[in-house]
This record gives C-alpha cells, sequence and structure tokens, in this order.
C-alpha cells in the first residue's frame, strides 16, 4: 500500500493515543459530600454541600439506632462538579450548596446517615456498562425540646472523628497523612469521617433496645450551646472521645459541681486539647510540636493546643474524669499485652456500680469481647491493705474510688515528647468513681460498648446500674 497523507491520517485516528486524545473514556464516576453544620436542632436548615461527575444523585438519609430508619428519600438532584482547595484539609472545600430542607419537627434527636448515590452507563463508545458510585456524611440532631424525652444526653465524639479525617490530605496525625506530613488544623467543612459504628453505635443499639431514651448532641454543642445541660442528670461520653476545647470543659465541669453527673464509658478521654476557629467549623491543635503553636510565647498556656496533661498547660483530664492517658496506655493494641487477656479485676465488689454481678474481689470480667483496650486511661495509685488507692499528685480526685483495673502501657515512642515521663512505667486501665457535687463514672477504656454489642451479662448490668441510678 503506498503510505500517502490519507493512509496516516486514517492510521492515526484508529491509533490508541488517538483515542484517548478525543476523550472517548468517560470521566471517573464519583459523588461526595458535608454538611453546613456537625449539630442541628429541629426546624433548622440542613444544607448538604456535593461534588460529583454525575448529571445528578439521590439521597437517603437514615437514623442510626436500635434500628436503622430511613426517614427520607430525594432523586434527582443536579449535580456539579467543584474543585478541590489545596488547603481543604484545614479550611474546607467552599462547595456551594446542593441541596437543603428543613429538619423536621418529628425527627428524633439521633445521628443521621446521608447517604449518597448516582449511576451511569459509562462511555458513550468505549466502557459503556453500569457503574455506581455512592459515600456517605452524617449530622447530629439535638432534640427539639431537650430533656422532655429523656434525662440523658449522649454527647458524640464528632472532634475525634475529624481529627482522624485524612480528606484533602492530612488530619491531626502523620502515620495515615499525604506525605506523612501533619496537620495542626482540621475543617469539618469537607467530605467526613466517622468512628460512630465501632463505638457510640453498639452503645446506643443495646441502650434503645434495652428501653432506654438517649437525646444526642455533638461535642462542640458542650461548647457552643452549654444551655443543653440543663436540661439533663447525666451526660455520656462512649468510645474514643480524645479532643476537648477549654469550653467545652468549663461547662461540663460547671455542670457537674452543680450536681449533675457524667459516665465515661470511654477512653483516651479529653487527651488532647483544641480550639475551636471560624464559629466552630474547624479545630487547631499543635499536639506534640506544642512549641509552634502561637500560644506558646505568651506567659500563659492554659490554651496551648497539646495534652491536657502537659506540665505547662496544667489542668490534666484526671480532674475531669478521673484518669488519664498518661497514667494508661494501650492494651491488644500498639504492640502492648497483644496475647493478654482484655478483662478487668475487681477490687471493691461491694459498690453499688457492681449491684447484681455476683463479681467477687479478684473477679475478672470482659475478656470475652476485649472491652479493655485499645486505648486505656489510668492514674497514680499506691495500695493500702492491697487495695489500690490514688496519690492524687496526677489531678486525680482524692476521694476517686478505683473498683477495677487492668495493665496498660505506653507505646515508648509515643512518650518521646514527654519531658517528665517515664518510658518504662507500665500504667493500667481503671474504672472508677468520684464525687464532687454529682457524680463521676469512668470505664477507662475505649471499647466497653464492645461488651454490650457482644452481650456480656455483667457489663450490661453494670451499665444498667450507673444508666438507671445517675439518670434519676
Amino acid at each position: 500500500m503506498k503510505f500517502t497523507y490519507f493512509t496516516a491520517c486514517l492510521l492515526l485516528a484508529f491509533s490508541p493515543l488517538s483515542i484517548r486524545s478525543q476523550h472517548l473514556e468517560p470521566k471517573p464516576l464519583f459523588v461526595e459530600g458535608y454538611t453546613a453544620q456537625v449539630s442541628y436542632q429541629p426546624g433548622d436548615e440542613v444544607k448538604l454541600h456535593v461534588s460529583t461527575t454525575a448529571a445528578n444523585y439521590s439521597i437517603e438519609i437514615a437514623r442510626l439506632g436500635a434500628q436503622r430508619v430511613v426517614v427520607t428519600n430525594v432523586a434527582k438532584i443536579v449535580g456539579a462538579e467543584w474543585p478541590v482547595p489545596e488547603n481543604a484539609s484545614s479550611h474546607g472545600c467552599g462547595w456551594p450548596v446542593s441541596f437543603q430542607f428543613k429538619a423536621p419537627a418529628d425527627w428524633e434527636s439521633g445521628y443521621y446517615q446521608v447517604v449518597m448515590r448516582t449511576a451511569d452507563n459509562g462511555g458513550p463508545y468505549v466502557q459503556r456498562n453500569r457503574r455506581t458510585a455512592e459515600t456517605e456524611c452524617y449530622f447530629v440532631l439535638r432534640p427539639a425540646k431537650p430533656g422532655e424525652r429523656s434525662k440523658i444526653l449522649l454527647q458524640l465524639a464528632s472532634n475525634t472523628y475529624n481529627a482522624y479525617n485524612t480528606w484533602g490530605g492530612f488530619s491531626l496525625y502523620s502515620f495515615n497523612a499525604r506525605a506523612k506530613v501533619q496537620g495542626h488544623r482540621v475543617s469539618f467543612l469537607r467530605p467526613p469521617s466517622s468512628q460512630f459504628n465501632n463505638w457510640e453505635r453498639p452503645f446506643v443499639e443495646w441502650a434503645e433496645r434495652s428501653g432506654y431514651t438517649l437525646d444526642f448532641a455533638a461535642n462542640s454543642d458542650l461548647e457552643f450551646h452549654p444551655e443543653l445541660l440543663a436540661n439533663y442528670r447525666l451526660v455520656l461520653s462512649v468510645g474514643h472521645d480524645e479532643y476537648w476545647s477549654a469550653k467545652m470543659r468549663d461547662h461540663l465541669e460547671d455542670f457537674i459541681g452543680k450536681g449533675g453527673n457524667v459516665a465515661f464509658f470511654s477512653g483516651n478521654t479529653c487527651c488532647w486539647q483544641v480550639r475551636s476557629e471560624d464559629n466552630g467549623t474547624a479545630l487547631t491543635s499543635w499536639k506534640q510540636w506544642y512549641n509552634l503553636d502561637p500560644v506558646y510565647p505568651s506567659k500563659d498556656h492554659k490554651l496551648l493546643s497539646t495534652l491536657w496533661s502537659h506540665h505547662l498547660v496544667g489542668r490534666p483530664e484526671n480532674q475531669l474524669t478521673g484518669v488519664g492517658f498518661l497514667w494508661g496506655g494501650y492494651r491488644k493494641s500498639h504492640g502492648q499485652f497483644m496475647e493478654d487477656k482484655a478483662e478487668y479485676s475487681v477490687h471493691r465488689p461491694a459498690h453499688w456500680i457492681f449491684e447484681g454481678t455476683n463479681l467477687k474481689r479478684g473477679d475478672a470480667f470482659g475478656d470475652k469481647d476485649t472491652i479493655v483496650g485499645y486505648e486505656c486511661d489510668g492514674c497514680e495509685y499506691t495500695l493500702e491493705n492491697g487495695l489500690p488507692v490514688p496519690t492524687g499528685r496526677d489531678g486525680t480526685p482524692k476521694n476517686f474510688e478505683i473498683l477495677a483495673s487492668c495493665p496498660a502501657r505506653w507505646h515508648p515512642e509515643d512518650s518521646w515528647w514527654y519531658e517528665r515521663f517515664d518510658q518504662a512505667r507500665v500504667g493500667a486501665s481503671v474504672l472508677g468513681v468520684y464525687k464532687r457535687g454529682g457524680t463521676v463514672f469512668t470505664c477507662g477504656s475505649t471499647d466497653w460498648a464492645h461488651g454490650l454489642r457482644g452481650k456480656d451479662p455483667i457489663v450490661e448490668r453494670i451499665t444498667r446500674n450507673i444508666l438507671d441510678r445517675l439518670s434519676r
């Protein structure tokens, strides 16, 4: 065949390179979104910010409780793709509102899952196959009338969800971030991640199936809506409640001082101090790099965004919860006590918390569901007549009663930024109670709710004893 200009054009037209250059392949199919606020109240306008390559998408909203209850479906919402700013992790996406609706008055307080879905048939000439994309975000719905249906308020660990979220590339950690670079500011205005399913959800499912009604709030509501607290007898923290602002602590400690009760079914609780910025749409914490915090050069370090138990801050979480991560550590994680049982040993079985369990001194419970771990809080203690008693030197109230415990330990590499930390220390997950106006219970472990998921009768009975007594 004679090679002509026409032949060359023909060959070029049907080459793989040409097909690519003519953009015959369909664009990737995706849908992502976030809500304008973490927390709403019935009557508020819930705003959804969505970016998608599809022409339209649908949403399904469901309340996650004893059952997953779908409350609404909306189809064929017009879609549009929006750019991702370089600083999306720290300052948000800035996408316009794609869909909004007024939260109905009859929606129960709770954790609401927003599922976004879309589908197409691939490309017009190649890759012609049905494609689907699905993602989710969430919002927390506060009660329309706080305290009317329940005297128990569960505040969800939404700050911690955000701290671990790498969407946009960065979180408050280096291990899961782009190029292993740790951020110091995280925005809520980006597609979120959530830890609800691992910790709070099994607690909520058990509580609602067991006849308890709960009202819900986000971490930030303790800071920005402290008036909520006056309507409740008991405030709950469940799971991994790691990041707290000073105002959150101030308001909850004031609640306790006035006779309110708190139950920390959580661990690693109130470990890091954060500062809310931009009306609560972002959190700042410099963590171990506290010397880079703009607050550091000042003489007042109360708001330094590092560990609450750091000597420069001088406000260990023990003063709130009775225990702290500095005297706790890891169990069944980070290489610590990996082959050992994850169970509590009972020290004071006559306490009302153990009523109906038939536990005796020295008995153990919880290993079946590994309820001790993966991060644990404890306190400095000494032995008197063979029983642990807090020294109080670490901030733990002197009237704190240590009811049960289990050894825990830091990973040595995690303690390097502590100037005053004994790396060889073996701490403990400490379960106990103290009273200061109101009563404060702590289990000292992130994984207590796993015992409820596993239907451990002792964990269930202890949880009932606490909810029944402290919510009255």
